[in-house]
């Protein structure tokens, strides 16, 4: 950032606002994701959080354009988790009561890799475990105040004065509220199986699971996972565990129908974008997505997706022909 850009903008210029906050903005949509859990959350607010600072660039002092940028989208989110579109959401348990899923309902995959995104000194996790799923599904259990503060001082790397000033608080506030938030952070969340660089060892067991689901191999299926593999499906409340389970969920459910599967990464992670044929016309149609966590050369965890924002946020097609 200049002087004479700032002044630019403080100006009106919106070229040069754009050029002062455009080197933020991945950084910023991450910051968004992490604490809200959904893309299009995120990107909802994202864009409150640029129109607010365009509106208010004009009284900003000129000392942290990325901490005032950070205070903008840390206090949009927190207004947005005050509403009631973030309270567990029950659901009917097939005995007739009710309960609440493990995974938060409103969770989605965020697409791509965060590896270029480097944490400040202070963080205690790296840009990969930080966008890791089953981190991300960890910090929607956590009280608002707690999530923003373990994001902006454990993944962000913000030093205590810093967080505080961005949350309006004092230091012993984030102080206490960090201890109370990494204590309440769920166990499975700590990432465990890091979503590890691109590979050619992760992509031969990426290859083999597509083999084996594209076979409906039973067999292979249970040797590609691991003892404690678990399947999900936000946001309904399917969870099978064991590889035995799990593999026999994912055959039953397709019933040996024909499928295209696609490779993509999500959350750094190895994803495969999953096509259907058309009953009606010689065409594939996108039906979900697989996050795949692998653990070594086994696959640990599965967690499949549904919804039309797939689309738009991975950039694959709704349809694709079929030869």
């Amino acid at each position: 950032m200049t002087e004479a850009i700032l002044a630019l903008a403080q100006a009106g210029d919106g070229e040069a606002f754009r050029e002062l906050v455009d080197p933020h903005r991945r950084e910023l949509q991450a910051h968004c994701y992490r604490i809200l859990g959904s893309v299009q959350d995120a990107e909802d607010v994202l864009q409150e959080v640029l129109l607010a600072a365009w509106r208010s660039i004009g009284r900003f002092d000129g000392r942290s354009l990325r901490g005032w940028l950070f205070r903008i989208a840390t206090n949009r989110c927190l207004n947005f988790l005050r509403g009631e579109s973030r309270r567990p959401r029950p659901v009917v348990l097939p005995d007739g009561g009710q309960g609440v899923p493990d995974d938060p309902w409103w969770l989605e995959p965020y697409p791509g890799d965060l590896d270029d995104l480097v944490p400040g000194p202070e963080a205690r996790y790296d840009a990969r475990e930080s966008i890791a799923l089953s981190f991300v599904a960890g910090l929607q259990h956590l009280p608002p105040q707690q999530r923003a503060v373990l994001v902006l001082r454990d993944v962000l790397g913000f030093p205590a004065a810093e967080a505080a000033e961005i949350l309006g608080t004092t230091r012993a506030a984030v102080n206490s509220a960090l201890l109370r938030a990494r204590a309440g952070l769920p166990p499975g969340a700590r990432p465990q199986d890091v979503p590890v660089p691109r590979t050619a060892a992760e992509a031969a067991v990426v290859d083999r699971f597509v083999s084996a689901f594209q076979r409906f191999d039973l067999a292979e299926l249970v040797a590609l996972l691991t003892d404690d593999a678990r399947l999900t499906m936000p946001p309904e409340p399917t969870d099978y565990r064991g590889a035995e389970a799990v593999a026999r969920f994912i055959l039953q459910f397709h019933q040996g129908q024909e499928m295209k599967l696609l490779p993509t990464r999500a959350n750094g992670q190895p994803a495969l974008v999953l096509y259907l044929p058309d009953p009606h016309a010689r065409l594939w149609r996108l039906c979900g997505l697989i996050v795949l966590t692998l653990r070594g050369e086994q696959v640990r965890g599965l967690v499949r997706f549904t919804g039309s924002s797939l689309s738009a946020s991975f950039g694959f097609p709704r349809t694709l022909p079929r030869g």
